[in-house]
């Protein structure tokens, strides 16, 4: 699940509005003929369509008229609140608990259809000496460009999520182990090309990561935990390779 790209802004032509109606009268007669067409629906003799009718039926078409609108509000709320609710709270891509779950799908997915797809869990080594030395905003900084250059490598199908501080998941679907590797190797290179630019200074960032073929009948759990243990084993290289 890519960060969503914002398209272009094209240009706008002149607002014209809609010549408003020169009598209320209009108004009125077009309100009868829907109070016409509403008692023919429901049944209501002519003869019996007296003033006192004729208002309790706008009435009742305004109420419900006022629902829809609330209900559709209503419904626009809560597939906003959907969506913060899966969304990282400093990244626009997915966070934990919706990445988790799409591996799940992914997973019973691959099992179902026999398709092999792979786990990439990276990690930004050393955030908290950028936090130290350019501040916490820094902090935030790199990990933003590090999610940015992750959504630019990977495919609109691939699904990437934040899972806790500077801690990455990417799910390449129909992608074997190696495919991973090179991706993940792919990743790190284009960071290594382009580094932090912060407040006229350069950053460049480490990553390591741990790839894992997902299999059949494992939890998502499972399939974090064995990237993760491969992820930590790259970092200890880079240590030993710093030294």
């Amino acid at each position: 699940m890519k960060v969503e790209n914002t398209g272009s802004v094209g240009k706008s032509g002149p607002v014209r509005r809609k010549p408003a109606p020169k009598s209320s009268k209009v108004g009125a007669s077009q309100a009868l003929r829907n109070i016409s067409d509403s008692s023919t629906v429901l049944g209501i003799p002519p003869e019996e369509m007296t003033e006192r009718v004729r208002r309790a039926i706008m009435t009742l078409m305004s109420e419900v008229e006022s629902m829809r609108r609330e209900l559709e509000l209503a419904h626009r709320k809560i597939s906003e609140l959907e969506r913060l609710a899966d969304q990282d709270s400093l990244i626009n891509i997915s966070n934990r608990r919706a990445f988790v779950r799409e591996m799940t799908r992914m997973i019973a997915y691959s099992e179902r259809y026999g398709i092999n797809s792979s786990l990439v869990y990276m990690d930004l080594n050393d955030l908290k000496k950028i936090n130290d030395t350019y501040g916490h905003a820094a902090g935030d900084a790199a990990l933003v460009h590090l999610a940015e250059n992750m959504v630019k490598s990977l495919r609109d199908s691939d699904i990437i999520g934040r899972l806790g501080g500077d801690e990455f998941g990417i799910i390449l679907p129909k992608a074997s182990e190696a495919d991973a590797v090179n991706k993940a190797k792919y990743i790190i290179e284009k960071i290594t090309q382009k580094p932090l630019i912060w407040e006229g200074q350069e950053i460049y960032l480490d990553v390591a990561y741990g790839v894992y073929s997902l299999k059949s009948g494992e939890s998502a759990d499972r399939a974090l935990d064995e990237a993760d243990k491969k992820m930590y084993a790259h970092k200890q290289d880079i240590k030993k390779e710093k030294v």
